[in-house]
């Protein structure tokens, strides 16, 4: 066997592909393997019935077409004796990131590599995660390996651009069933001993060859799922789900989304289909939402299945993750990024084509406005720091790829994509799409190739398009400027300047938005098309006009800038916003009265005054929950001790009301009480929180708040806030709950829950876990962040600040491609005084050497504490916290 901690051999240093051999897959190792190789098949076989390690064996067929040698990737713990076209191979070189065949064992054209290597199965920090389920004891196995963890699982070409035809064959224990992207071809048994009536001990599942995929889109998962088929009659699919859950699944109500979404997709894209199959897997503990990879989707288990009666919002948010990964299918795997700087030509699309599904196929769902919610507020968030970057993201090295997942990618991309549609009008836009993805259906693609076929159907070059919205860094600030005279309109322009000038750079971005002039009940609004080309843009067709009452810069939603108020706006919506009777739009406009606080243009104890004012009228539920949001968010972090307490009375109060509100629907008291947990920190709040958790009916429990007994969630949501608040009881009441709720859930809730505690015994014990411990689920130490980082603890978690920065290349190394964002929002986010802006500050000026991805990584989630000081600053004066 060869070990990774020792290379068979070293190669001279003058050998010009020693640079090929470093850490990661770099772009230039890449574009010079794609040009070696092409035509590649992987026949794979893994062993998974071992606990903490996999064996495998794969055949690595490619055609060669250079003269040189050839590398691949690997980072797994062992690797056995190659071979290459059946015959030992002398002079290979493996040195833990790559693997390197030299050239006088290849021939031109076909060659095949085989390779016997070893795998690691781990709860986290693995290619294959084992998630323990102790309800039942039983075992799950699953892989992730996006963006480049595929050559962590068995050698190989790890490049988007060197797409491959898989054959699996996974040898499981018997009784397991196994999931992969090629269709089940059948199973064989193998049993101890020689005697027939031996009880199988294994299981070898083989599955069907795939069309072309990348590397990162190979998937597998085995162990005792229940299997659900999808209802005669309907499109074949199948689901796997653990088996201590089967029973909670809404199993019809998601073969629907997922096919209601293929039906619609193909129709719109004129194009079946493109892989043999489609199933879906409920993966527990799963770090993301949702991974597309063909022929085998896995969902994030926790957002499907839910404990307790979901909320509208937690139904959209479930549905629009279906859309977004069936989409996938056709933008991520027929057609595939060249390269991961281009990250954003599959999330962007998966995003924005998710939305439309929606529109289509439940046009009364409101679907752009769950769009602008979704998307815009985190995009605006990250798009206006100084660490934001381009929707196309420069990338050297896949080892670096994991930084350029976030709002800019996902929230971003799909934004600029709705305004692109709207540009060229809804024909060019999807003829262009189709034209796409024929010709580069199997293969790869990049912006240029996307904007090219775009260009062709609309009979225009969008390249000026794309230098603005695709390269260019940053993003515009819009701002009405209205001169009225005798009533009318004299002048209204729209100014137009970059958030960020020092990164943006000069001149204006380009838009056609939409100009709305509001007049409250009095009369209907008046809609202007405007195009913006210049730092100052006349609204010509408005002067004249009647005198608005609000000005509004991008109705529908169709422009990318932070569109802020005029001061007559302001004022009239503060008093009128609730009788807006458009919800996209009073949406639309709560975010930019939102805006002006983040920007120290308003008050934050006005916006709490107005919130509390107008949410007991508020009927809808996504317009309740981000305006909900934004007064925790508010009362906990922009107002002063004082002014907090002073506010606070009236919140819970409202929080209460509205939560006990039986007139109410579910999802509204729902929302309310979900905020009142996590504002409450009067002694009376505290109290009614604490006598929740005894069973509804009990002598002295008061009636349940939300109408029916508070189930796990809910009731562990409490815990935590008890514990974090240091609530009398609160530790009784932990060791309750944890006998009470035994699930797998439960344990994780448990953890959670235990973060909390204002103890710094209790973070140093889990500030150590979280980078120490090779057996803590990934999605535990990232649902646990909160509650450690908690805004109330911030005397506490202070002395972690500068080690979390610290620990960032480790996790950027060790962590899957969201972590690093959450630890980052959750150690910046829970504080707010000026000392912890200074620490972050000090920390990037003495460390010139941190590379540039994870310095604006930085940056961006810095932002909302550099707004936190500046607006405690201007209203609740400099120093007082």
């Amino acid at each position: 066997m060869l070990s990774f901690l020792v290379a068979a051999l070293l190669l001279p240093q003058s050998d010009s592909l020693d640079r090929f051999m470093a850490p990661g897959v770099s772009r230039e190792l890449a574009e010079w393997r794609a040009a070696q190789v092409r035509n590649v098949a992987y026949d794979l076989r893994l062993d998974v019935t071992a606990r903490d390690t996999a064996r495998g064996r794969v055949v690595v067929s490619f055609e060669r077409v250079g003269s040189g040698d050839v590398i691949l990737d690997f980072r797994g713990p062992r690797l056995g004796a190659l071979s290459a076209n059946g015959q030992p191979v002398a002079g290979v070189v493996a040195n833990g990131a790559h693997v390197r065949v030299p050239s006088a064992a290849l021939r031109p054209g076909a060659n095949t590599l085989a390779m016997e290597f070893a795998a690691r199965i781990a709860p986290s920090g693995a290619s294959i995660i084992r998630f323990h389920d102790s309800s039942d004891g039983a075992d799950y196995l699953y892989t992730l390996l996006v963006p480049a963890d595929a050559n962590q699982l068995f050698p190989c070409f790890d490049q988007p651009d060197l797409k491959a035809r898989v054959t699996f064959a996974l040898r499981t224990p018997a009784g397991w069933s196994a999931l992969a992207n090629g269709a089940e071809m059948g199973s064989m048994n193998a049993v101890l001993g020689g005697a027939e009536d031996t009880v199988a001990a294994t299981v070898e599942h083989r599955f069907a060859e795939t069309k072309p995929i990348s590397t990162y889109l190979i998937a597998f998962a085995a162990g005792p799922w229940a299997r659900l088929a999808a209802p005669a009659g309907t499109r074949p699919m199948t689901l796997y789900v653990r088996a201590s859950r089967a029973k909670e699944v809404e199993a019809d109500s998601l073969f629907a989304r997922n096919a209601e979404a293929l039906d619609w997709l193909e129709r719109y894209f004129d194009r079946p289909f493109p892989f043999d199959k489609f199933d879906f897997l409920l993966a527990p503990a799963f770090p993301f939402g949702g991974m597309e990879h063909p022929g085998a989707v896995f969902y994030n288990e926790d957002r499907f299945v839910f404990r307790e009666r979901p909320t509208m919002v937690q139904r959209i948010g479930r549905a629009a993750t279906i859309y977004h990964e069936v989409a996938h299918q056709w933008f991520g795997d027929l057609v595939t990024m060249r390269w991961f700087d281009d990250l954003w030509l599959k999330e962007g699309f998966a995003t924005y084509m998710a939305a439309k599904v929606q529109d289509a196929i439940a046009p009364g769902s409101e679907a752009w406005k769950s769009f602008y919610l979704r998307n815009k507020p985190l995009a605006y968030g990250v798009d206006a720091t100084r660490g934001t970057t381009p929707v196309w993201q420069e990338l050297a090295n896949l080892d670096q790829a994991k930084s350029n997942y976030g709002p800019i990618v996902y929230n971003k991309a799909p934004s600029v994509l709705k305004q692109l549609n709207y540009l060229v009008g809804e024909d060019a836009f999807r003829g262009g799409v189709r034209t796409l993805l024929r010709e580069r259906a199997y293969a790869n693609a990049t912006w240029h190739d996307l904007l090219d076929a775009v260009g062709r159907a609309a009979g225009r070059s969008l390249e000026p398009w794309g230098a603005q919205f695709i390269l260019r860094r940053g993003m515009p600030v819009v701002e009405p400027r209205l001169e009225l005279r005798a009533g009318a309109v004299a002048s209204l322009t729209l100014a137009q300047r970059p958030a960020q000038p020092a990164l943006s750079g000069p001149g204006p971005w380009p838009m056609r938005v939409e100009v709305l002039l509001g007049y409250g009940s009095d009369a209907p609004p008046v809609r202007i098309p405007v195009e913006i080309t210049g730092e100052t843009t006349a609204v010509r067709r408005a002067a004249g006009l009647r005198a608005p009452s609000v000005v509004f810069a991008n109705a529908g939603d169709y422009g990318y800038a932070l569109t802020l108020l005029d001061p007559r706006s302001v004022r009239w919506l503060e008093a009128n916003i609730g009788t807006v009777g458009d919800a996209f739009l009073r949406a639309m406009l709560w975010g930019s009265l939102w805006d002006q606080v983040r920007d120290a243009r308003l008050e934050p104890a006005r916006y709490v005054a107005l919130a509390v004012r107008e949410l007991p009228r508020e009927r809808d539920e996504q317009i309740a929950a981000s305006t909900l949001g934004r007064l925790t968010r508010a009362t906990g972090a922009y107002l002063s001790r004082a002014q907090r307490d002073s506010a606070l009375p009236a919140v819970e109060a409202m929080l209460r009301a509205g939560a006990a509100d039986s007139a109410r629907p579910y999802g509204l008291r729902k929302l309310h009480f979900d905020a009142l947990v996590q504002v409450a920190s009067s002694p009376l709040a505290l109290r009614y929180l604490d006598s929740l958790l005894d069973s509804a009916g009990a002598p002295g429990a008061p009636p349940p708040p939300l109408g029916e007994p508070l189930r796990a969630p809910s009731r562990w949501a409490i815990v935590t806030a008890l514990l974090e608040r240091g609530a009398p009881g609160a530790d009784r009441r932990l060791e309750e709950e944890t006998r009470r709720d035994t699930t797998s859930d439960g344990t994780r809730r448990a953890f959670i829950a235990g973060a909390a505690r204002p103890s710094a015994d209790v973070k140093r014990a889990y500030f150590e876990r979280y980078l120490r411990d090779s057996t803590l689920n990934e999605d535990w130490a990232t649902a646990s962040l909160g509650a450690f980082n908690s805004p109330l603890q911030q005397t506490l978690t202070l002395p972690y600040l500068v080690p979390a920065l610290d620990t960032l290349p480790w996790i950027q190394r060790n962590r899957r491609i969201f972590f690093l964002g959450s630890w980052l929002g959750a150690f910046l986010d829970g504080h707010s005084s000026a000392e912890a802006l200074a620490r972050v500050e000090r920390f990037l000026a003495t460390h010139p050497e941190l590379p540039r991805d994870l310095r604006e990584k930085i940056l961006q989630n810095a932002n909302e504490l550099e707004r936190t000081v500046r607006i405690r600053r201007a209203f609740a004066g400099a120093g007082r916290e």
